[in-house]
């Protein structure tokens, strides 16, 4: 063996060192966030003092609404920006798909539709007439060989190949051909 086992001690004692550093990382992120979280909401909302005449009170809600409006706008242009990237990331993987030449074709489910359905899908309410494909197809007429009808004629063959055995059955075979 190449490599050596760790003893399952060791293995215990490395587990609960590395789960004691991932709880004292996440500790200290949520103090970052806490301490960020404070900060944005100490410049951006500053703290309430109530209005004591209607006058001022009717400019608080402008002053908020024109707040909203603007917070408004830029979450639209996040948004924005998001969907953009969404679509260029689409259009790069189906780049990548194109140039690798592996493409996955999607299983699909196979739907047994008549031809009445399938236009019907496809043209939508427009489509009400009844269409009998077999109509459209041309009729032809079988010529019937008259080696297949001696064929057919000859019937059962055990009882052909019985008239034949023997020499009777050969002299009647060389007789028939002369």
């Amino acid at each position: 063996m190449s490599e050596k086992k760790m003893s399952s001690s060791r293995k215990h004692h490395l587990k609960s060192l590395m789960l004691q550093i991932a709880k004292g990382l996440l500790e200290e992120e949520e103090r970052d966030r806490e301490v960020q979280r404070t900060r944005y909401m100490a410049e951006n909302c500053p703290p309430l003092s109530m209005p004591r005449s209607m006058q001022e009170l009717q400019e608080l809600c402008r002053e908020i609404h024109r707040k909203v409006d603007t917070i408004d706008e830029e979450r639209y242009d996040l948004e924005m920006k998001v969907s953009k990237s969404n679509k260029e990331i689409d259009d790069l993987k189906i780049k990548v798909q194109d140039l690798m030449g592996k493409f996955k074709k999607p299983v699909l489910k196979k739907v047994r539709m008549s031809a009445d359905a399938m236009l019907k899908a496809l043209l939508g309410s427009k489509h009400t007439v009844n269409l009998d494909l077999r109509a459209n197809l041309k009729q032809v007429k079988k010529e019937v060989k008259e080696e297949d009808k001696e064929l057919r004629d000859v019937g059962d063959w055990r009882k052909n190949i019985e008239d034949k055995a023997g020499m009777d059955g050969r002299k009647k075979m060389f007789e028939a051909e002369a």
